[in-house]
């Protein structure tokens, strides 16, 4: 793919983000309902720059099969560091008792969750924690950063470069990469080298945009498919 149509894509791509940005200013509280439900409880995490709202007709649809949705309205616009992100996501499962989670991210928030899915492998040895985290779904998430991000005009997102260390470090953890469903566009203006992650569960939805596949009843089904399917060893 040439650098016209990429930079063609990746400019057509945001309307898609601004019509999740005015729904985030029209429909500001978190509704009542997502609270309610007997099956595997969801924990929602946006990408970078982005409210729970980008999130929302998939977690109106969990809400709906019968999964109590939490969100962390505290992250605001999701700007901070992984690893203090990471923290915050933590502290805020153990102050909601929440066991078994299904964590659904989109792009920084899927390397937010595993992070937290490595921290618990690594504290395994701690029967508060080892429940905490059953699974992550992640949408169009650089697992293996973004070869954009060495151009980015801020720090925040130039973080997200494949020779970060944070990011570098992540990609080496392969032991939690069963337990990743990794649903991607089959081609992601944001993330040209692809979310692909060795070892997970691999979904391509047949759409181009990093902000369109939120739109998309196909990732809708995906989604709710990989939060309820049978545990087997690899989620």
């Amino acid at each position: 793919m040439n650098r016209r149509t990429q930079a063609a894509q990746l400019l057509g791509d945001y309307p898609n983000a601004l019509r999740f940005r005015v729904r985030a200013v029209r429909d500001r509280p978190v509704p009542a309902a997502f609270g309610a439900g007997e099956r595997r409880p969801v924990v929602i995490l946006p990408g970078i720059y982005e409210s729970w709202h980008y999130l929302r007709p998939i977690a109106e649809r969990l809400s709906a099969a019968g999964h109590p949705v939490h969100v962390i309205p505290t992250l605001g616009l999701n700007r901070a560091p992984i690893p203090a992100t990471a923290a915050r996501v933590s502290q805020e499962l153990d102050a909601r008792g929440l066991h078994d989670v299904a964590i659904v991210a989109h792009s920084k928030g899927g390397i937010v969750g595993k992070q937290l899915l490595v921290r618990q492998e690594q504290e395994v040895g701690q029967e508060t924690y080892l429940t905490r985290i059953d699974r992550l779904i992640a949408i169009a998430s650089p697992f293996n950063g973004s070869a954009l991000a060495r151009i980015a005009p801020n720090p925040a997102l130039r973080a997200f470069r494949p020779s970060d260390p944070v990011i570098a470090a992540l990609a080496a953890e392969t032991a939690v990469n069963p337990r990743i469903t990794s649903i991607y566009p089959s081609f992601d203006p944001h993330i040209p080298n692809g979310c692909v992650l060795e070892g997970a569960r691999n979904v391509e939805v047949p759409v181009v945009g990093h902000f369109r596949i939120l739109l998309q009843p196909e990732l809708i089904d995906a989604v709710l498919a990989a939060v309820e399917r049978e545990a087997d060893g690899r989620v």
